[in-house]
């Protein structure tokens, strides 16, 4: 059978959660509009009748000085392309090629291993794709080039069995039933962080973590409770709103989508907190 490693592999916002998630064909990854989201490296497990993908999804790269996350990010990247078997390299054409996309085209392009472009956002109009042929120009560096859309699941079949004819032989790496290396507490964590960023547009930047601290499985509803931290007092007032409203509402949030996903009644108790030492721990 087949077997393998896939790192996917892109600046920020250009899709690899959604895509990931896409491929698995089911939520891993928590996505968002905001840069930085994907702050680990997340696997994802795709089985099919010719063997197993693991998909890990990377940080986007980014570039951003003044943002203590950006070089803790940047080496959770570069550590990713260790031992892998293929790599996507996901673009956004909406984007014009920048410093990003070269700094990440400079991590891939030595690497003596198979390499797919897909070029995303392929349900977008042509006027809104602008910047296409700069990247299909791109596309003889690589194995394969590949037009979808991660977010309308376009496409997607052509990319698992041209991924699947990549993969090397081997056994498995996850047992079957299991489709990610995510802790269940990370995962919560990680819808929490995912509702607060579709909330809030620009008052929080950067500045926002999440810690689940118990999951209680009692006989009709499951307790859980966390943490919500930033690095700033202004920004615990913003997150806890007016007379509580935001951090009801993003309470609502999770424990709607938690609810739907483990299909089980859900008590979610939320706090935040000011913690300037957060980062120091992705």
């Amino acid at each position: 059978m087949k077997s393998g490693f896939v790192v996917l592999i892109g600046r920020s916002n250009v899709g690899k959660s959604t895509l990931m998630n896409t491929l698995v064909g089911t939520k891993i990854a928590a996505t968002s509009f905001r840069a930085q989201m994907t702050r680990h490296l997340i696997h994802g497990v795709m089985n099919t009748a010719e063997g197993q993908a693991v998909f890990i999804d990377t940080p986007g790269v980014f570039k951003d000085k003044k943002n203590p996350l950006t070089a803790k990010l940047t080496n959770k990247v570069k550590e990713s392309l260790e031992g892998v078997n293929l790599i996507i390299y996901v673009v956004d054409p909406t984007r014009e090629i920048g410093d990003e996309e070269k700094a990440t085209l400079g991590m891939i392009r030595h690497i003596d291993i198979p390499k797919i472009m897909v070029i995303n956002k392929s349900d977008l109009s042509e006027e809104e794709r602008k910047h296409q042929v700069e990247y299909e120009n791109m596309g003889e560096e690589f194995n394969y080039v590949l037009h979808l859309s991660a977010l309308r699941a376009s496409h997607i079949q052509p990319l698992r069995d041209k991924v699947m004819e990549f993969l090397p032989e081997g056994d498995m790496s996850y047992p079957e039933e299991q489709l990610t290396n995510l802790h269940h507490y990370f995962w919560i964590a990680e819808i929490i962080r995912e509702k607060i960023y579709s909330i809030f547009d620009k008052e929080v930047p950067y500045s926002i973590s999440v810690e689940v601290d118990d999951v209680n499985e009692k006989k009709d509803i499951t307790v859980i409770k966390a943490r919500i931290l930033t690095n700033e007092e202004r920004y615990k007032k913003i997150i806890i709103g007016q007379k509580g409203r935001k951090i009801k509402e993003i309470g609502q949030m999770a424990r709607r989508e938690l609810e739907q996903a483990i299909n089980r009644k859900i008590f979610l108790e939320l706090e935040v907190e000011v913690d300037k030492h957060w980062v120091e721990r992705v």
